[in-house]
């Protein structure tokens, strides 16, 4: 510092520096206009859903041969935080979490890693099941969504519109993928009476082989003629309804026509699939993911203008509704982020020209553009977007940034006031105060480490305030001793005569109350401490928060229903909830997802696979006091007219998402005492008038009915069990026998008992059960038919049985403050728990506390890189003692403001109090 002079240099290269402050000029300009915009910062979700189907398994058998053997082999996967299932009766679903701390470029190799692992025991789990497949794009965020509704018009050819649709926005740039909202598979349905099948003696197997045989897609052979190739095709295969009622085939020596025993209807799956509504009414939704890199606002335009012409050529009853618009929310949140932006600059620039004069504060007014500009610069290098956290610490770096170019206008303005001329008013104020500013910036950075090295996902979430906090100070320091000094030179004005400047009435009062404080410096230092203990004391009333609620419009409602239910009950729960929203003045628009949750619309969304017994409404208001009336009516309407149903409507969340705000998770080795240890922690949270809504992610068995087999008179008979199964699952549910070829679907041809037979208990009981003599048993003569109860659902976290109770807290309560309170009467409980068995906290404390214990871990080096470089400049332990001791008086300010204002201290509060320190410690 002392060989060299930035400022003296800087004056010296006047054309060179002043070329380099427009050519900075110039890129952040440019830069700003290129910047990806966005509504809040990308982080990874580090979640792998793996899932694997075993038709006709019992639950038992499906937990023990899928669920259990895929989770002892995913254990071994690296970086591993715990493991999550849900199994039904031939169905097993596995979430696989990662810890927060894995590095978001090692996720890809470690799901590699998880697929290779899985394939490895492919051959040790049963015959006949499906998959395991592997979802690792559960994080993609589907931004742009369309609604399709049609008046006059089938559910395929609605379909057949809207994969046309698909198909031309996929042309258009920056869209990774587009998915196809509640789509409803074609089915053929061939529906039998199964006494007239029975009194004809034709067994169902003869049914399926006769469709299959003149459906079956075999080669006919080539007929070579000399120099020519030609291929033989046989007629036969199904290409409409009339074709299979036409089937004949041989029974007891008989020619019968299918159509004259059986119905043939064609339609949409039963049970149905996960279904879509637009504003109550059913349609198909068209999902957008953009690609990771791409401009959302560009992709929005291109998405607006295609549709306007696809819109335009759809024939009229078919309408499209935009649901879900990303593009337009960030923009919107944006510009509200930069007009904050643009304030807080005007501010600062009009307390400069205040405090300093017109041309020194006009040297601080030149300064700002030129940080904003290498900042911009630097974002657009590193990637990160305009969005609410970058904004917000532009914000919060304004107040620091001008500091430094302050520190240099104020220094020579000084040295002119005792006559020094420009250059070397300047060339001093570099010698003076250079190295200062600079150990003063870093300290202010080092505060701020904890934020951009906290190894988790909220630390990902908020990595872009220490970045561009970082950058900003680094480039006002260097402005401020390359830039501001020649600025100065150009601009400030040197007095007539020299003279050391008055102090004004502010300075003058300043004054006179720092020399009554040393004065009495002893009743000053009890003082503070006794302040700074009541703060201590007082925190303890200071709420605790993980992510506050967003601003956005929208309002989530789930509509659980009991683990048995099926999609049609679910389906009827919907259209009551639709009724409700149906003409309410504070709805824009609203769709229902049903059967399964919203898609990932919002990338924070803590989304629901599908369930037949889950639904969820995506409501948008059209403002944030609207919502608040909508979210009040829909409380109300839930607790008193849906009856078994598990209601919740809340707003979107910011940050990682958690679902349920409070949450204990019961774990144990039998689920019976699973459940028994759940109702008694649901009992203790219904006994806090805080709490509200509680409930279990599973915990009532549903009925089921056994087939008791007579083992010895079903082998005199030449049946067995396998053959029982297959006749049952074919009245009551149907067996596909072949597919037919439309267009670019396969339809299955599914062979059923008709649906006043498959809807009664009585048709299990009478079923004719074909023998192989081609006669026919009552299925009473070979097995009794008992009724009753089973799980239709089990969670499993790390293998464990695992039953989460949930709840929503009281509005203006935290869950951390209930966890808190409830912290005694849970820990007596969990003290009397037979071994094996534990209650953990979930939800946001169980979040918040992952996210705090990432930013402890990188306190320790926030302390030495303070320490070192405070030594560094100071080199005297009783000053380093010193500045260390004011550092963290700055909590007197935090919770005195969080009380007065009544606001909680959340993840990116708790942030700004480390930064606070480094700040005071700046000063200092």
């Amino acid at each position: 510092m002392k060989n060299f002079n930035l400022s003296e240099w800087a004056i010296r290269h006047r054309s060179l520096v002043t070329y380099f402050m427009l050519i900075i000029a110039v890129a952040g300009v440019g830069s700003y206009f290129r910047l990806g915009r966005s509504e809040d910062p990308d982080f990874t979700i580090k979640t792998m859903v793996v899932q694997a189907a075993w038709p006709g398994a019992t639950l038992g058998d499906t937990l023990e041969q899928i669920t259990d053997r895929l989770e002892r082999k995913l254990q071994e996967t690296p970086n591993l935080d715990y493991l999550k299932s849900y199994t039904t009766p031939g169905q097993s679903t596995i979430f696989v979490y990662l810890k927060d701390s894995t590095p978001a470029a090692q996720v890809p190799d470690i799901w590699y890693q998880v697929r290779k692992k899985v394939g490895d025991i492919r051959n040790t789990l049963p015959q006949g099941i499906v998959g395991p497949g592997f979802n690792d794009e559960f994080g993609d965020t589907y931004g742009i969504v369309y609604g399709f509704t049609a008046d006059g018009f089938t559910h395929r050819e609605l379909r057949d519109y809207v994969d046309d649709v698909r198909k031309q926005l996929l042309a258009l740039p920056d869209i990774s993928k587009i998915d196809i909202l509640g789509a409803q598979d074609e089915r053929l349905y061939v529906e039998f009476s199964t006494e007239q099948l029975a009194g004809l003696g034709i067994d169902r197997a003869t049914l399926i082989s006769a469709l299959q045989a003149q459906n079956a897609v075999i080669p006919a052979g080539v007929v070579q003629t000399g120099d020519e190739k030609i291929l033989v095709r046989v007629s036969g295969a199904f290409r409409s309804v009339p074709d299979i009622l036409a089937v004949n085939f041989v029974a007891n020596g008989q020619i019968i026509r299918l159509g004259d025993i059986a119905r043939v209807t064609r339609g949409p799956a039963d049970p149905a699939q996960p279904m879509f509504r637009v504003n109550g009414r059913d349609g198909l939704g068209v999902a957008i993911a953009m690609r990771k890199g791409g401009d959302v606002l560009a992709l929005g335009r291109n998405v607006e203008h295609a549709m306007s012409e696809i819109v335009a050529n759809l024939p009229v009853g078919i309408e499209a509704t935009l649901v879900a618009d990303q593009p337009v929310t960030v923009e919107h949140a944006v510009d509200e982020f930069m007009e904050a932006l643009w304030e807080a600059v005007a501010i600062v620039l009009g307390v400069s020209l205040l405090s300093l004069g017109a041309r020194a504060g006009a040297v601080v007014a030149l300064a700002i553009p030129l940080v904003l500009a290498i900042v911009f610069v630097a974002m657009e290098l590193l990637g990160i977007d305009l969005q609410r956290i970058s904004l917000g610490a532009l914000i919060i770096a304004l107040g620091l940034l001008v500091d430094d170019a302050m520190i240099t206008v104020e220094t020579m303005v000084t040295r002119l006031e005792h006559g020094d001329d420009k250059d070397h008013a300047a060339t001093f104020a570099y010698t003076s105060t250079a190295f200062p500013m600079l150990t003063g910036t870093l300290v202010t950075v080092a505060g701020f480490v904890p934020i951009g090295f906290a190894r988790s996902a909220a630390g990902e979430y908020t990595f872009s305030i220490f970045a561009v906090v970082a950058i900003a100070l680094l480039a006002s320091w260097v402005v401020a001793v390359v830039f501001a000094p020649l600025l100065g030179v150009w601009i400030l004005k040197k007095p007539k005569a020299a003279h050391a400047g008055e102090p004004g009435p502010i300075m003058r009062a300043f004054r006179s109350v720092l020399l009554l404080a040393m004065r009495a410096r002893w009743v000053t230092i009890v003082v503070t401490l006794g302040l700074f203990a009541a703060s201590l004391y007082a925190m303890r009333f200071v709420p605790q928060q993980f992510f506050p609620s967003s601003d956005r419009p929208e309002l989530l409602v789930d509509l659980q229903l009991p683990e048995n239910a099926s999609i049609y009950a679910t389906r009827d729960a919907s259209a009551r909830l639709d009724k409700l929203l149906q003409g309410d003045p504070d709805v824009d628009h609203w769709t229902t997802y049903v059967g399964q949750g919203a898609v990932r619309f919002y990338l924070p969304l803590n989304v629901q696979l599908p369930n037949d017994f889950f639904g969820q409404a995506v409501v948008v208001t059209k403002g944030l006091a609207q919502r608040e009336r909508v979210k009040a009516k829909l409380q109300a309407a839930l607790a008193t007219e849906f009856p078994n149903t598990v209601g919740r409507v809340y707003p979107l969340e910011l940050g990682p998402p958690v679902g349920w705000p409070l949450q204990y998770r019961v774990s144990g080795p039998e689920p019976d005492q699973v459940r028994k240890i759940a109702f008694d922690v649901a009992q203790l949270l219904n006994a806090d008038p805080t709490v509200e809504n509680v409930n279990y992610n599973w915990m009532e068995p549903a009925r089921t009915i056994r087939i008791r087999v007579d083992q010895d008179q079903a082998r005199l008979m030449g049946l067995n069990s396998q053959d029982l199964a297959v006749s049952l699952n074919t009245v009551v549910s149907g067996v596909t026998a072949t597919q037919v070829r439309s267009g670019i679907y396969l339809v299955d041809v599914l062979i059923r008992a008709s649906a006043e037979q498959r809807m009664s208990l009585s048709t299990i009981r009478t079923l004719q059960v074909p023998l192989p003599n081609g006669r026919s048993v009552p299925l009473s003569q070979i097995a009794s038919v008992e009724y009753g109860q089973e799980y239709p659902i089990v969670w499993r976290r790390d293998r464990r049985p695992t039953v989460t109770v949930q709840a929503d807290v009281a509005p203006g309560t935290q869950a951390a403050t209930v966890v808190q309170a409830l912290e005694p009467k849970m820990a007596a409980l969990n003290a009397r728990l037979p071994s094996g068995y534990h209650i953990a906290v979930g939800g946001t404390v169980e979040e918040s506390t992952k996210a705090q214990t990432s930013v402890a871990a990188v306190l320790p080096l926030m302390l030495i890189l303070i320490l070192s470089v405070l030594m560094v400049q100071l080199q005297n332990f009783s000053r380093l003692f010193l500045v260390l001791s004011v550092a963290p008086l700055g909590l007197l300010g935090v919770v005195a403001a969080l009380l007065l204002a009544d606001k909680p201290l959340g993840f990116v509060a708790l942030l700004g109090v480390l930064a606070l320190a480094g700040m005071i410690a700046r000063n200092s």
